[in-house]
C-alpha cells in the first residue's frame, strides 16, 4: 500500500504533474483500490476541511504584510539601522545582512520573502565591501532561513494547523533558537572577514547612528506588536497577523509614502498567487494525511524504524533525518504536512514535548530551503541574482555545517525550546 502510494507520486512527478495532483491522485487511487467501501466523497471533505482551520486566516495576512513592506521601506530602513551600529567592525556588513534578515523575517515569516527584501539592497553592499560573491549569495540565503524561526514563521503555522499545537507558543518558543542561529553565524562572519582580510567600514558619528535609529523605529514596531501582543496575551497570532497588515499599509502608504494606493491592487495579486499555491498544498495535504492515517501508514512505518519502544533521542534523529531529506527536495509545507502525522504520536507518547518537536521540525524545514538539489532559497536567489545553481550552493557548506551543529544543541537541550513558554 505505501509502496503504491510513493509509486504513484513519483512517477507523476517525474511526468511533470504539479505537486498537488500526486498529492491529491496517489491517496485518491490508493483509497479506491484497497478501502472501496469508503465513500469517496470523504475525500472531499477533507480536502476542504484541510483549509478550514481558523488559524490559517494569518497566512494571507502575513504575506501580505510582508508584501506590502517589500514594495516600501522597511526593508531598506534596517538595514541602515543595523549596518551603522556594527558596519565598523570585522565582518560588520555581514552581521548586518544577518541581522537585518532576522529583523525582517520576524515582519514576514517567509524566508524568500526575506531573500528578496533584503537580498537585493545588501549584495551590493556586500560586493563593493569586499566580499565574494559565492559567499554573499550563501550568506543572504542562509540568514533568511532565520525567518522560520522567528515569529510569525508560516511553517510554525502549518505545524500547529497539523498537530494542534498552540501557534503561539510555537512563536515564542523559536526566538531563543532564531537568535542562536544569529549568534553562530555572526561569530563565523567575524572571523571569517577578518581572516580574509576583508575591509572595514567607517564608524559613524552619534549623530548619523541617531537618524538610522530614528529612521528605523516605526519597521522595529513589527516584530513589538507581533511578539509582545501574542506573549502579553492582547490578541492571538490571527488576531497579530491583521494588526501587521495595518500597520504596514500606515508605514507605507501614509508615513513613509513609499506606495500610492494604485499599487495595493498589484500587491494584493502577489499575495494571493502566493496564498492560493499555500492553500491548495495545505488542502491536498490533509487528503494525503487522512489516508495514510485511515491505512495506519504512520504506525507500521514508525514500528519498522523505531521498533517497540524508542528513546525520545532516536525518535528527535529520525524526525531530524527524514524533514532534513524531505525539506531538500520539497517544499517544506508539504513536507510539514504530509511528514508530521507520521512521527507526532508516537514522538508525544514517547513524552516529547510537542513544542519542543515543532521546533526541531520547523529548524529542519529552515535548513532544507538551503539545502541542494531543491532547497527553494537556492532557487529564489538563482532568479534574482541572475546566478547559475553552482555559484548560488558555491559557499553554503560553513552555514549548512553551523546548522547541523545547532540541531544538535536544540535535540540535546530542550529547554532553549521551552524555558519561555514555561
Amino acid at each position: 500500500m505505501a509502496l503504491l502510494l510513493m509509486s504513484i507520486m513519483v512517477l507523476l512527478l517525474i511526468l511533470n504533474f504539479p505537486m498537488l495532483v500526486s498529492m491529491i491522485i496517489a491517496p485518491f487511487v490508493v483509497l479506491v483500490q484497497y478501502y472501496p467501501n469508503v465513500n469517496p466523497f470523504l475525500a472531499t471533505q477533507q480536502l476542504v476541511g484541510g483549509v478550514s482551520a481558523f488559524v490559517l486566516l494569518a497566512v494571507p495576512m502575513f504575506i501580505f504584510a510582508a508584501d506590502i513592506m517589500c514594495a516600501g521601506q522597511t526593508a531598506k530602513r534596517l538595514l541602515d539601522f543595523v549596518e551603522v551600529f556594527v558596519g565598523h567592525i570585522h565582518g560588520g556588513m555581514g552581521i548586518t545582512t544577518a541581522a537585518t534578515c532576522t529583523l525582517f523575517g520576524a515582519i514576514s515569516g517567509s524566508t524568500q520573502a526575506t531573500v528578496v527584501a533584503v537580498g537585493k539592497p545588501m549584495k551590493k553592499r556586500l560586493v563593493e565591501s569586499g566580499y565574494r560573491d559565492s559567499d554573499t549569495i550563501a550568506l543572504i540565503i542562509s540568514s533568511a532561513i532565520i525567518a522560520l524561526l522567528i515569529p510569525p514563521s508560516i511553517s510554525m503555522i502549518m505545524y500547529s494547523v497539523v498537530t494542534g499545537a498552540s501557534v503561539g507558543d510555537m512563536f515564542i518558543a523559536g526566538l531563543i533558537p532564531g537568535l542562536l542561529i544569529l549568534s553562530f553565524f555572526s561569530v563565523f562572519i567575524y572571523f571569517d572577514s577578518k581572516r580574509k582580510n576583508i575591509p572595514k567600514s567607517a564608524t559613524l558619528s552619534k549623530a548619523e547612528r541617531m537618524k538610522a535609529f530614528k529612521d528605523a523605529i516605526a519597521p522595529l514596531g513589527f516584530p513589538v506588536i507581533i511578539f509582545v501582543g501574542i506573549y502579553a496575551g492582547i490578541f492571538s497570532p490571527t488576531e497579530a497577523a491583521a494588526v501587521s497588515v495595518l500597520y504596514a499599509v500606515i508605514l507605507e502608504l501614509f508615513i513613509f509614502k513609499s506606495i500610492k494606493l494604485k499599487d495595493f491592487e498589484r500587491i494584493a495579486l502577489s499575495t494571493a498567487v502566493v496564498t492560493s499555491a499555500v492553500f491548495i498544498l495545505v488542502s491536498a495535504g490533509q487528503l494525503f494525511s487522512w489516508v495514510i492515517s485511515y491505512a495506519r501508514i504512520p504506525q507500521l512505518l514508525t514500528s519498522s524504524l523505531l521498533g517497540p519502544n524508542p528513546s525520545q533521542l532516536m525518535i528527535l534523529v529520525w524526525v531530524t533525518i527524514f524533514f532534513f531529506i524531505g525539506c531538500s527536495f520539497v517544499d517544506s509545507i508539504v513536507v510539514i504536512i504530509i511528514v508530521t502525522p507520521i512521527f507526532f504520536p508516537i514522538a508525544v507518547a514517547a513524552g516529547i514535548h510537542p513544542i519542543h518537536l515543532g521546533i526541531i521540525v520547523t529548524l529542519q524545514a529552515a535548513i532544507g530551503s538551503i539545502t541542494p538539489p531543491f532547497g527553494c532559497n537556492i532557487f529564489t536567489a538563482s532568479a534574482i541574482f541572475d546566478r547559475p545553481f553552482l555559484a548560488v550552493i558555491k559557499g553554503l557548506g560553513p552555514y549548512l555545517l553551523m546548522l547541523v551543529v545547532i540541531s544538535i544543541i536544540i535535540i540535546a537541550f530542550p529547554w532553549l525550546s521551552l524555558v519561555l513558554i514555561s
